[in-house]
């Protein structure tokens, strides 16, 4: 079995009291986000998600990322990260063209309304049958009726969960192309692949095992996930994710 998510099995297995993330003052250790990511993992296998099943996800650099992240992963299902600035045009055109049959989606903010934008993509794509927000705080009500949240889904779930065995050359993560030059294309990659992305940590910077991972890069691209993120968690570092992207700061 090579399956990427053995990454968190083996540091919440070594390290399970020591900090897996920090974001703005709150800390997560290596066994609460087991915990939390085994509850969606279970979530989505009694949604009916199998292995090989593409579930998107639209998140900024929080806690619920990697939480479902890793989720997705224990199913053995494929994640399809998508950027954050997308309108509801082109998320529809990533969740067809990905076939992916569930969604998470952060809700956002008035000046970046995720939420709503990913919501309305989604009921135009009749082959994805599921959309969990990811409220801001988690125990908050959905501003979208009709809608569960990722509280709820985690809700009643158990907390432990056998990590599905994939090959090595199954898909793990689908990234899209911005699209420049055309339609988006998904690039497919392996589990395998970016487990010796995150294993390059051991040579780019050999002393970074148990450090401290400013995570800068956004998630949702491939660097910020291999490089930033599966590498630190590889590591049992500590992740340290910098606080939510502002629109407002990024056209200034």
């Amino acid at each position: 079995m090579l399956n990427l998510a053995v990454l968190l099995d083996d540091s919440a297995r070594e390290v399970p009291e020591r900090a897996a993330i920090i974001y703005e003052g709150s800390r997560l250790s290596y066994a609460a986000l087991q915990a939390a990511a085994n509850q969606v993992a279970n979530g989505l296998v009694q949604a009916g998600i199998r292995q090989g099943d593409t579930v998107a996800l639209s998140c900024q650099n929080l806690p619920s990322f990697v939480i479902a992240y890793y989720g997705i992963l224990k199913a053995g299902a494929v994640v399809l990260p998508m950027n954050v600035l997308l309108k509801s045009r082109e998320i529809a055109y990533h969740l067809a063209d990905g076939e992916a049959k569930a969604y998470f989606c952060q809700e956002g903010s008035p000046d970046l309304p995720i939420g709503q934008m990913g919501f309305t993509a989604f009921q135009e794509v009749d082959s994805c049958t599921h959309f969990i927000l990811m409220t801001n705080d988690l125990n908050a009500p959905s501003p979208i009726a009709g809608v569960a949240t990722l509280g709820e889904f985690m809700q009643g779930q158990p907390t432990t969960f056998d990590t599905v065995a994939t090959s090595p050359d199954a898909t793990a993560v689908i990234l899209y192309t911005s699209g420049t030059t055309g339609k988006p294309k998904g690039a497919e990659l392996t589990h395998i692949n970016m487990l010796l992305n995150a294993r390059l940590s051991e040579t780019m910077y050999p002393k970074a095992n148990h450090d401290i991972h400013l995570i800068a890069l956004p998630l949702f691209h491939s660097f910020g996930q291999s490089v930033q993120m599966n590498a630190g968690i590889y590591n049992r570092a500590t992740l340290v994710l910098l606080p939510r992207f502002s629109p407002k700061a990024h056209y200034a």
